[in-house]
């Protein structure tokens, strides 16, 4: 399976901020979404950084309360892995797994096509593997 395929069912809507927009202001995007991460544009759209639960965190365990006024560009994570929608599921789910990762924008010709969860994807895959259990057992009953 691809991650085309996981696209195709969640959708394309990705949640983006500029970076001179406030942490304040993209934890309001995360609680209002219930997502864990925010896509960093600049005023072209091109993909400049990335803004995670995690790095919140750490952020809040370094600099307290008043980070929350830390404009993005200062605190995101610049470098950012990617995928593409023709990248497979478990080839992707290990670049997570190895870079310690639960969020992976999806770029299709230079252009954000989605983002993916490490949730996404294990549900995509727990669910290949209930229909796959399925068929075998339907195989099994019809030759018992």
């Amino acid at each position: 399976m691809l991650i085309s395929d996981i696209i195709a069912s969640k959708g394309r809507s990705v949640a983006t901020v500029r970076p001179t927009e406030t942490v304040h202001h993209a934890l309001g995007l995360l609680a209002e979404r219930r997502i864990g991460a925010v896509v960093v544009e600049d005023q072209w759209q091109h993909l400049v950084g990335i803004f995670s639960e995690r790095d919140l965190v750490r952020l809040l365990a370094h600099d307290g309360p008043a980070a929350l006024d830390e404009p993005l560009e200062r605190v995101m994570t610049r470098s950012v892995i990617t995928c593409r929608p023709a990248d497979r599921i478990d080839d992707i789910l290990g670049v997570m797994t190895m870079n310690k990762i639960r969020h992976v924008p999806v770029m299709d010709d230079g252009h954000l096509a989605g983002i993916v969860s490490i949730g996404d994807l294990v549900h995509h895959r727990l669910s290949e593997k209930a229909q796959e259990a399925a068929v075998l057992l339907d195989i099994s009953r019809m030759r018992g």
